[in-house]
């Protein structure tokens, strides 16, 4: 499809903006910001202050506070008081589920609770699977609140069915939906069976041991290593509690049983000891959830076929009991030392989950530079103390320091202030930013993922040198696939060299950066960073991304690329802008338009069917009622292909002028008149906002 012209776009080129160094392929509310920090010996603790009725207590300031450090009182040098609200996704009436952004930004910092959902396949019995599908799914559905991240890992380590941060649903749901458990078979039918198969070749009292014990104290220090990665991952994070809402029937491997013949029991001792090290010195809360309920044991003494007739061997019912309360206290103890709480022997997953929830909501951050700033791995004893008589104070019970060097890694090429932001595992804000990405097909059987960055330039740094305002940008594009695969991305600087009649336009609307992106189809996390040269601020964005086959089906359909007319005014740099010829003006991160402006919009359908037929694509603009306030159509041959697959090219432009103020959603649908009516649609939500000058 040829570009059309529009008037307007014309007054992006008369701004002063210069692509300068090239880019190159790189290798490889109230509440305060989440922040990165470095410190080796800075500490943070968050406290909740309850009543005499357990009810949370707000309104505390810091003299209210003493925190004390192995009986040492420490000088509190950062103090807030969180308070999160728990936000519902706003949606159209008409739809069922909520419409997911296609637009990722950090511009209003990140504000929600921090949640990673620890799945533990190795220690749930298959025949349970969908116990423990069923209590995260719910946590997910009913008490994550769209301001709230969370990722899901299963323990097992399968990156296949992970699902980095994000705040989607349907990306966290579709992880738990993969999940099956695995869990070995219980040593005490092991034992039975054991005692079975060596009747009459073994002595009365003779030690029968598990012939799985060796692999299963494999398995518990992976599960507890995997525990102890994560709080170290999650290290970085301040400004936030941070939980791990770890689903497991628990690590069930006996600690006690020094004689086993695998020798485990220390080896898994001391991963449990690693693991809750990590969380304290993190300041990471775990919540041990027991999806059994209450009939922990009744599923394996099912299998029970025989007694034994060596009684000394306690294999009847106490071992069963054994076993589970080994499991439960796993689960008790990496909760209560960290500071979260352990849910066993419930049905009722409504009230834990929403204890978890007040947790996390509602609580003291205080932060301090230990005295003691020795690296020593020992444990250090944390005690907040309150001043108000009457009131009790829950928080970690200490932590323990780190041991040896701390290490600092240096690719020799990125800034210190852009690796920080490249790897933290939160989008970081100190330079607000956003990102759109639409894939399309290309070539090579890959998508061609087409990116717009808007940073925002409300508070950048200009520094005015012969008559023009200038900053330098550089901007990092990375692409991860969830096999933990990199893949080349774009390097950049950018010179600003504003005139002053554009710097106002630049502080009102920010510098949009076009690029692109090869992908092999698959599931991606793509990270853009970017940091001012002025002020060294630097700021990054996560998207979630899936690139499809766009030929395993009869009928695809890429992703939607908008402008506007307004956002056309916005400076722009392009690098690499594939749709140049097929949008009249750069590709937008707006999705909030006022009265009076119009959007444009280009999709592409790719027909992958033999037969002739007809396809008829659509885009309209619906109402939250689902009524349509805009509609075209266009129809095509399948004879435009030439006989081989392909796509039909699609721009729809839609006038706002007459178009009420309010929550739209603007949908592109392809349908293939043949067989079985073949469908396909992309939508997108975007506001209208009232026109000011009205």
């Amino acid at each position: 499809m040829t570009r059309t012209t529009w008037l307007v776009t014309s007054a992006v080129l008369a701004v002063g903006v210069v692509l300068g160094a090239q880019g190159a392929p790189q290798d490889q509310a109230i509440q305060p910001p989440v922040t990165f920090r470095s410190e080796i010996n800075y500490v943070e603790v968050d406290a909740r202050v309850l009543d005499g009725q357990g009810a949370f207590v707000p309104g505390l300031t810091a003299a209210d506070f003493q925190v004390l450090e192995d009986g040492k009182p420490q000088k509190v040098d950062a103090f807030s008081f969180i308070n999160i609200p728990v936000e519902r996704q706003a949606r159209p009436l008409f739809a069922k589920a909520p419409i997911e952004r296609d637009v990722a930004d950090n511009i209003t910092g990140y504000d929600g609770r921090v949640y990673v959902i620890v799945l533990d396949d190795q220690h749930t019995h298959p025949l349970r699977s969908q116990r423990l599908k069923a209590a995260a799914r719910q946590f997910v559905l009913r008490y994550m609140g769209a301001n709230d991240t969370a990722a899901i890992v299963y323990t097992s380590g399968r990156s296949d069915v992970a699902q980095e941060f994000t705040n989607s649903q349907r990306r966290l749901l579709a992880a738990v939906d993969k999940f099956m458990g695995r869990k070995l078979r219980s040593s005490t039918l092991e034992r039975l069976d054991e005692e079975q198969r060596t009747r009459g070749t073994r002595q009365q009292g003779d030690r029968i041991d598990d012939p799985f014990d060796q692999e299963r104290a494999m398995t518990a220090r992976t599960t507890l290593d995997s525990l102890r990665n994560l709080s170290n991952y999650l290290a970085g994070i301040s400004g936030r509690r941070k939980a791990i809402i770890y689903f497991s029937e628990g690590v069930d491997y006996d600690i006690y049983d020094v004689f086993s013949t695998s020798g485990g029991a220390s080896a898994v001792l001391q991963a449990s000891r690693d693991a809750v090290a990590a969380a304290t010195r993190a300041n990471v809360s775990i919540y041990g959830i027991d999806p059994r309920g209450l009939g922990a044991m009744a599923d394996d003494m099912i299998e029970v076929q025989d007694t034994p007739q060596d009684t000394s061997l306690n294999l009847g019912l106490s071992s069963f009991g054994n076993e589970v309360q080994r499991s439960q206290d796993s689960l008790r103890v990496l909760s209560n030392e960290t500071g979260g709480f352990a849910v066993v022997n419930q049905n009722d997953m409504a009230t834990a989950f929403e204890r978890v929830v007040a947790d996390n909501s509602a609580y003291y951050l205080l932060g301090y530079y230990s005295t003691n700033e020795r690296r020593d791995g020992r444990f250090r004893k944390i005690e907040v103390k309150v001043s108000r008589p009457g009131l009790t104070v829950r928080s970690r019970k200490g932590y323990v320091a780190a041991r040896g060097r701390s290490e600092v890694k240096d690719d020799g090429k990125t800034a210190p202030e852009l690796r920080a932001a490249l790897s933290s595992p939160l989008p970081t804000s100190a330079l607000p930013m956003a990102l759109a990405a639409a894939v399309f097909k290309g070539g090579a059987g890959k998508g061609a993922v087409v990116l717009s960055t808007l940073i925002a330039a409300r508070d950048l740094d200009l520094v005015e040198k012969n008559g023009t305002f200038n900053n330098d940008l550089e901007v990092v594009v990375t692409a991860a696939d969830y096999g933990g695969k990199s893949f080349p991305g774009d390097r950049a600087t950018l010179t600003l060299a504003m005139k002053p009649d554009s710097v106002q336009r630049l502080r009102a609307g920010g510098f949009r950066i076009l690029n692109s992106i090869d992908l092999p189809p698959g599931r991606y996390q793509l990270r853009v960073a970017a940091r001012e040269g002025n002020t060294r601020r630097a700021g990054s964005v996560v998207y979630d991304l899936d690139v499809p086959d766009f030929t395993k089906d009869k009928l695809a359909v890429s992703g939607l690329a908008l402008t506007s007319a307004t956002s056309g005014l916005i400076p722009t740099a392009r690098p690499k802008d594939p749709l140049a010829k097929m949008l009249p003006g750069p590709m937008t991160t707006f999705r909030d338009f006022v009265q009076g402006d119009e959007i444009a919009l280009f999709a592409e359908i790719y027909d992958n069917i033999k037969q002739a037929h007809k396809v008829d694509i659509e885009a309209s603009l619906r109402s939250e009622g689902g009524q349509a306030v805009f509609q075209t159509r266009e129809e095509h041959d399948s004879s435009e292909l030439a006989g081989g697959p392909g796509g039909y090219g699609f721009m729809a432009r839609v006038p706002l002028k007459e178009v009420p103020p309010g929550l739209y959603v603007l949908r592109v649908t392809g349908k293939a008149r043949i067989g079985d009516q073949v469908e396909v649609m992309r939508e997108t939500v975007v506001r209208v906002l009232a026109d000011p000058a009205r």
